[in-house]
């Protein structure tokens, strides 16, 4: 049977709003799995007769709901691989969806097909019961995750899952920074709903005092123009800039005030591996807090330099913004490209004719890969580099013959134990890897990072399981630790 996985909505509640064809799609599926049973259409499904399963313990039980949408995801392809199955959702399965979106970009990876079958959103009910245009602009924000989010008081916005009073004490805290206190909102619940819809508009310091406040509920925040005027058109890097600045100024922090270009090295390197790790992990929250760590080290360095009378942060974005503009002649002017590697020949072309006459000149193309990259990413930027003149295989099928050629040679210096030759192999063999990995599209780096994080998350497994036997790892046998090493990797299936 072919893998497949058919996501269907469910639309905004009402029985009426969920298509004829989804209905029919849900009736006919082999196994059907719903993301919550928390839904009004929901008890009419059954009463068709219509089988399912769903998904909210794991809202019962996960840490996180990243780690539920994660659990949400895994389950629905496992599924899938032994056949078409049917996994259906609130709404349109397109809006504020994010085990939808993990389910759709790991589908690919594993040769699962996807079908979308959309339905109305809450969002188009909420429009329709607030009389509000979309186009005139909207900001739709998770009340979950809304501490930090910068707020655009110009547009309107829609926060949604505002489950409780609780959630909605801290909505209101966050809003109050951008918003007045006597500032109208609606409170919605229900859109569209027969028998359940609600509406009521209260000033925003008392948005948590209703007490009918269910998952249902979404905060519709109308334009303020006043609060938008009060930001800077440049918000927020200036702020930051200036926070900066007051570190670095009389009176700032010491130990800020001590770094230079060198001194902060490891931490821009160590910020930048921050990234790495929360973009591996695909947890959207943290890669976005871990780019502003990554870009608090740009503006530190800018300021240093500023001090220096050399350059400062506005320099540094009209630096590179000239440049994109200069490197991108087929979108900024008449240049046509047919594919990506015209662009990237291009590319090189334009790079080398902005050094000429200047005394960074290179006179070969490996040069300017910087030395400090971590060995695997040199190793795959010189390759990449020597491709871009024809120096390459022509797909990996070549590659992967030098992997087997160099794995012969190092087992013969591994049986001749000597270290210069095994080490010189080591090299050759880890060469080939990142050779393949390359022409497969895998960056090696990423890859094995993530295979440094799966042998982490495996190893505290077996940790946390033998503290709960009331025994240390160091005092098992090789054999009781690969029972627990299959536990985990079991697990994590």
């Amino acid at each position: 049977m072919k893998a497949k996985v058919i996501v269907v909505g469910l639309g905004p509640g009402s029985r009426d709003s969920l298509p004829a064809v989804n209905l029919e799609v849900l009736k006919g599926a082999r196994r059907l799995f719903l993301r919550t049973g928390v839904h009004p259409v929901v008890d009419w499904l059954k009463g068709q007769g219509i089988a399912f399963d769903t998904f909210d313990e794991y809202y019962e039980h996960a840490d996180s709901f990243e780690d539920v949408y994660r659990q949400i995801s895994d389950d629905v392809l496992v599924a899938a691989e032994q056949g078409s199955v049917v996994y259906a959702v609130p709404g349109h399965p397109l809006v504020a969806e994010t085990a939808v979106d993990m389910i759709i970009r790991r589908a690919g990876q594993r040769g699962i097909a996807i079908e979308v079958l959309p339905a109305m959103s809450f969002m188009d009910e909420l429009y329709a019961v607030l009389k509000v245009d979309p186009v005139q602009g909207i900001q739709i924000i998770d009340g979950l995750q809304l501490e930090g989010r910068l707020l655009n008081p110009a547009l309107g916005i829609v926060v949604m899952q505002v489950y409780s009073r609780l959630v909605a004490a801290d909505i209101k805290l966050s809003l109050l920074e951008a918003y007045p206190a006597e500032h109208q909102v609606a409170i919605v619940r229900a859109a569209g709903v027969p028998g359940l819809e609600r509406i009521e508009y209260v000033p925003l310091f008392e948005m948590d005092r209703l007490d009918w406040l269910d998952h249902l509920t979404s905060i519709y925040v109308p334009p303020n123009r006043h609060a938008a005027a009060k930001m800077k058109a440049d918000f927020p890097l200036d702020s930051l800039v200036d926070i900066m600045g007051r570190l670095r100024g009389e009176g700032g922090c010491p130990w800020d005030r001590e770094q230079d270009h060198h001194t902060l090295t490891r931490y821009l390197l160590e910020e930048t591996y921050e990234v790495l790790e929360a973009i591996q992990q695909e947890n959207m929250y943290n890669i976005c807090e871990e780019l502003g760590d990554l870009l608090l080290q740009i503006v530190f360095h800018a300021q240093i330099a500023r001090e220096n009378g050399l350059f400062d942060i506005n320099d540094v974005v009209q630096g590179i913004s000239q440049k994109m503009i200069h490197r991108h002649p087929h979108v900024f002017g008449n240049v046509k490209v047919n594919n990506t590697d015209e662009v990237l020949t291009n590319w090189e072309i334009i790079k080398q004719s902005e050094k000429e006459g200047g005394a960074e000149k290179k006179e070969s193309l490996l040069d300017g890969i910087p030395r400090g990259l971590p060995a695997l990413s040199r190793s795959y930027k010189i390759q990449a580099k020597a491709a871009r003149v024809g120096f390459d295989w022509p797909d990996y099928h070549g590659a992967l013959d030098k992997i087997y050629e160099e794995l012969a040679e190092w087992k013969e210096a591994l049986v001749n134990g000597r270290r210069d030759k095994i080490e010189l192999e080591t090299g050759d063999i880890l060469f080939a890897v990142v050779n393949t990995a390359r022409l497969t599209g895998i960056d090696p780096e990423v890859a094995l990072l993530a295979t440094n994080n799966k042998f982490i998350r495996r190893f505290e497994f077996m940790e946390r399981e033998a503290s709960l036997k009331g025994v240390n790892l160091s005092s098992m046998t090789l054999a009781e630790m690969d029972e627990l090493w299959e536990k985990a990797k079991n697990k994590e299936k």
